[in-house]
């Protein structure tokens, strides 16, 4: 449950994000207000962070942080260029495209979005997570599962109308 109410925080709180701030933009390739590549992305540092709990070389506080944003930099970059595939293979759509940024790597990844993820990575696990895991437990299972029926109900809406 733990895992799965951090997605959905993060899928919604991301889907809000992109559509406040990016204008002319409808964040999402689903239907509902949750943009899923944030929820893999969150669960992801999350993973990242439990790994660097168990690493003795990341006793120091300065190198830990380091590891954990290079490796927040290249999970959450290959992660968004496989969503951007899959997104554009599934529902033959393209969502984002970095091109016109001036290191992009594909219509998918860029060196400036990388940086990004990177340091979202660092703001998540060591400004975010602690608030959030105060109030993440006591999320009522109900509520979770039926963000998860709601959640597979609009994919496959999706795919059925595509």
């Amino acid at each position: 449950m733990y895992y799965l109410n951090y997605f959905f925080l993060y899928a919604i709180l991301g889907h809000l994000m992109e559509t406040i701030f990016v204008s002319n933009f409808t964040s999402g390739i689903l239907y509902g207000w949750w943009t899923p590549v944030y929820g893999f992305g969150v669960v992801c540092i999350l993973f990242i962070g439990k790994v660097m709990e168990h690493f003795s070389f990341t006793k120091k506080k300065l190198f830990k942080i380091l590891i954990t944003y290079l490796s927040c930099m290249i999970i959450l970059t290959l992660l968004e260029l496989i969503g951007g595939y899959l997104i554009e293979w599934i529902f033959h759509q393209e969502f984002w495209n970095y091109e016109k940024y001036r290191f992009h790597i594909g219509p998918y990844i860029s060196l400036e979005m990388a940086n990004i993820w990177g340091i979202a990575g660092i703001i998540v696990l060591y400004v975010l997570k602690p608030i959030t895991d105060s109030f993440i437990h006591y999320i009522p299972k109900w509520i979770t599962y039926l963000l998860l029926f709601l959640f597979f109900l609009d994919i496959f809406s999706k795919i059925l109308s595509k």
